[in-house]
């Protein structure tokens, strides 16, 4: 039996994981191989079927200040992965996002066995920022191949000598079968001339902290001046709830909280639906894009790891939404630090409610989108690579 390791952080990082660990069943059933699948993630890559080693999805943090908080639960679960490893052997191993962790682990992994391939998929975006001089490519040292999913992360990494694979990018194959516009409005009670607004501030804790509440409060502002404006907020983890309702209350906004269960069960119907999204940056930018909705962005840092990032490490990145950046564009409005504010998002997002040029100039950004990010089947061509990868290993090995 072909035994992989598959290892991602964060609630979108299980997203990306799950999707790769059923596309990982699917080839390896087509191909008659047994598989089994270990992982670190969370919830919905344990339903795909891969067997836990460890849940990741609540100890991520962006900043150094906000992950000194994580420091010992992720020392805690390194330790018993080191434990795992000196019992079990695994054929091949898959690294998802999750920078710092991953990296430790991939050059752990290659000193305790050279021969045992990596890949790396969903790499972090080192094509799209600089740290000083230029960006790390740390991972390149232990990592075999890496499945790119953006078209520049591709070019990066292969103009520094790594094996690169282009996949395009896991969302696309999220496409096929959406509901419509109409069949979703009417499956969530929406009348006709109805707006909806979606609320997007967090998948890890300190995002509610600095985002939520200049987005709660620019939502309350519009909702007092459009008339019948419905608000839903996905909760990303249950523990949020108590959070998020206390910004709610005190912004005034009238919004219904939906849990992680209610929110996955709903996804694609408020996607369909949704007229705007007031967002953080990250994955969920692309997914609104795919499918449509209009977003303001916006995104802040505790302000002394932005100072750190801005002065000591000279950190620069052009833009923060991976829309803007695929496009290198401002297609979507973007406000960072000290931008952020009730006020900002207000105007912005009153704009994109009401003025019909605005939108039709970011839809036919999202269409060049779509087009730049690949074509569906990317699940499944990562999960071939990764078992042509590991099964060409084991040939060598004997």
């Amino acid at each position: 039996m072909l035994h992989l390791l598959v290892s991602s952080g964060e609630v979108s990082g299980d997203l990306q994981g799950s999707l790769l660990v059923q596309a990982l069943f699917e080839e390896a059933k087509a191909r008659g191989i047994a598989l089994r699948i270990t992982a670190l993630g969370g919830r919905l890559m344990r339903e795909a079927g891969a067997q836990l080693l460890g849940d990741t999805t609540a100890i991520g943090a962006i900043g150094l200040w906000e992950a000194l908080p994580f420091i010992l639960p992720t020392l805690k679960l390194q330790r018993r992965v080191r434990r795992w490893l000196r019992r079990e052997h695994p054929d091949g191993v898959v690294l998802i996002d999750y920078m710092g962790p991953n990296a430790s682990l991939g050059m752990q992994l290659k000193r305790l066995d050279p021969e045992r391939p990596i890949a790396y998929y969903i790499a972090p975006q080192e094509w799209a920022y600089r740290i000083g001089e230029g960006g790390s490519t740390r991972l390149i040292g232990f990592s075999d191949r890496i499945l790119a999913v953006f078209p520049q992360e591709a070019r990066f990494y292969a103009a520094r000598g790594a094996r690169v694979t282009w996949v395009g990018h896991p969302l696309l194959d999220t496409l096929p079968g959406l509901p419509g516009r109409a069949q979703a409005r009417a499956a969530l009670g929406l009348a006709e001339d109805a707006r909806l607004l979606l609320l997007l501030p967090a998948s890890r804790r300190q995002e509610l902290r600095y985002l939520l509440p200049p987005l709660a409060e620019a939502a309350a502002r519009l909702q007092r001046r459009l008339t019948g404006l419905r608000v839903v907020l996905p909760v990303a983890q249950e523990a949020f709830t108590p959070a998020i309702q206390a910004v709610l209350d005190r912004s005034g906004l009238d919004a219904e909280l939906l849990s992680p269960g209610q929110a996955k069960a709903r996804r694609e119907l408020l996607l369909a639906a949704a007229d705007l999204a007031l967002t953080k940056s990250g994955t969920v930018n692309l997914e609104l894009a795919l499918r449509g909705v209009p977003q303001v962005v916006g995104y802040r840092l505790n302000p002394i790891t932005a100072w750190l990032a801005k002065h000591l490490l000279r950190f620069s990145v052009a833009f923060i939404s991976p829309v803007n950046l695929v496009m290198d564009d401002a297609l979507v409005p973007e406000l960072l630090q000290d931008h952020l504010s009730a006020d900002a998002v207000e105007a912005l997002a009153f704009s994109l409610l009401s003025e019909r040029p605005l939108r039709q100039r970011m839809d036919r950004g999202y269409r060049e989108l779509r087009r730049r990010l690949g074509e569906p089947g990317v699940t499944r061509r990562a999960a071939a690579a990764v078992l042509d990868m590991t099964l060409a290993a084991v040939a060598k090995r004997g």
